[in-house]
């Protein structure tokens, strides 16, 4: 059971309202962690900067890498709505997010968004020194900030234990917890 409640349209206030339009237009659907959001609207129009970041990912990532990227993250911070959304976009482009068999540079994005999703968020030289091999300095910041904004959005979910949403249960790891994946 979330902490908070999502906030529904028919209880919003107007800007909440508007805010659920715009995000249903934007993003398609609003999720349990975008109603949760709605709460505070600057809360939620900073954690919606993670669109733009990722729109700055994208040309040089691709796709899965992204993904990839981005399951670590969630895994590493066993965030059960975050973990679950990633697993689909992998199940749905026909991987296997349990057996993933990753090239050189999705091993590395992996490593990198682990070590952004710890406790201390360091980087060790190592993988910093193979970043630096395959990536610009300004593809680094964005993806690191794409990064953060992630966890950011896993601590968010984790913290008030926001409810899975009823599209992703089919992706569900198998031995998930009801809040807290154990990926």
């Amino acid at each position: 059971m979330a902490r908070i409640p999502t906030i529904e349209p028919e209880d919003a206030n107007t800007e909440q309202r508007a805010a659920h339009d715009d995000g249903v237009k934007r993003y398609g659907r609003m999720t349990n962690m975008k109603r949760t959001l709605l709460h505070s609207l600057p809360a939620f129009h900073s954690l919606m900067e993670f669109y733009p970041l990722a729109e700055a990912v994208a040309p040089f990532l691709g796709a899965r890498p992204t993904n990839v990227f981005l399951h670590a993250i969630s895994a590493e911070t066993d965030c059960l709505v975050c973990s679950t959304y990633f697993r689909r976009h992998l199940v749905d482009a026909g991987d296997d997010p349990d057996h993933l068999e990753l090239s050189e540079r999705e091993k590395l994005l992996v490593e990198f968004g682990r070590s952004l999703s710890t406790q201390s968020s360091r980087v060790s030289d190592d993988v910093y020194a193979r970043l630096a091999a395959e990536f610009t300095a300004e593809q680094i910041v964005a993806l690191t900030a794409f990064g953060a904004m992630m966890v950011a959005t896993n601590v968010f979910n984790n913290a008030l234990e926001v409810d899975l949403d009823e599209y992703l249960e089919g992706y569900r790891k198998p031995d998930a917890k009801a809040h807290g994946a154990a990926e």
